[in-house]
Order: structure tokens, then sequence, then C-alpha cells
């Protein structure tokens, strides 16, 4: 198993520009979606090339957040990263308070059955709460016997 300091979990996507000097919108998979801006550094991923950058300024606006990434100073260069998942070092969230968990500690976790058959929970947090955004509340996707099973 990967250490907790060594993981990386999605947090985030860049989705389009704001304004013309560099700074860019992001869909956040975090609540409060504004969240985001506080985990930096961000690990952003496009194409199979990952990059680290640090933010430098954000907050909500409208129904997404805006933020300032270093290095970013105009359009052209915000626009080259539009499509980038955001990810952070799981580290970032700090230890959960006592009986709260995070999304990302469950992935890789077992599933125990009512019948004692074992399966592993394949929902990437970006899954999960996409899921959230879309159906009637929390749920897990979990693989058994190669169908997908939505778990409240």
């Amino acid at each position: 198993m990967i250490a907790a300091n060594d993981r990386k979990v999605a947090v985030g996507r860049i989705s389009g520009l704001f304004g013309v000097r560099g700074w860019v919108k992001v869909y956040s998979y975090t609540d409060p979606r504004e969240n985001i801006v506080g985990y930096s550094p961000w690990h952003l991923v496009l194409d199979g090339q990952r990059r680290q950058v640090r933010v430098l300024a954000g907050r909500a606006h409208g129904d997404s957040v805006v933020a300032s990434i270093e290095g970013v100073q105009d359009r052209d260069a915000a626009a080259a990263l539009i499509g980038s998942e955001i990810e952070v070092d799981r580290a970032v969230f700090g230890k959960a308070a006592r009986q709260q968990f995070y999304w990302a500690d469950l992935q890789g976790m077992k599933v125990q059955t009512l019948v004692d058959a074992s399966v592993a929970i394949k929902a990437a947090v970006s899954d999960v709460q996409h899921t959230m955004a879309l159906t009637i509340g929390l749920v897990i996707l979990v693989i058994y016997l190669f169908l997908g099973r939505i778990l409240p």
C-alpha cells in the first residue's frame, strides 16, 4: 500500500479561463468548493504529464472557483492548462477527526458482503463526488463479480 504522504488525490480540474491575467476557472470536487485554493501545491495532470504548481490566490466565483497560479501570467499560458486534473498530496488534508473519514481514504479498502465475499472499492474520489452531484446522495461504487454496484 502507498503511504498517505505519497498518495495523490484528485480535488478538481481546470475548466476555463478567467480574465486576461492568467487566472483559471476551476471545477472543484471539494466541499466547500473554495477549499481547493488552500490545498497547495497542486499537481496538474494533462496528457500524461505532471506539473507541480503553487496557488497564489483564489476564491469562489459563481458556481466555480477562480485561481491564480505561480508562473501563469497571461491568458495563453492559462489556456494551455484547461482540462488539467488537479491532484494534491493526501497529507495536505491532515488527520480526520474521530469518527470521521475522507473519501480518499476509502479507496483500496475491502467491503465485506453479508455472504462474507470480499470486494474492492474501485471508485476514484472524483468519481464518487461526481456521482454525488448527479444522484440522491453519498454513494460508493463497488466492483463485484465484474459488475458495478452503487452503495449508499
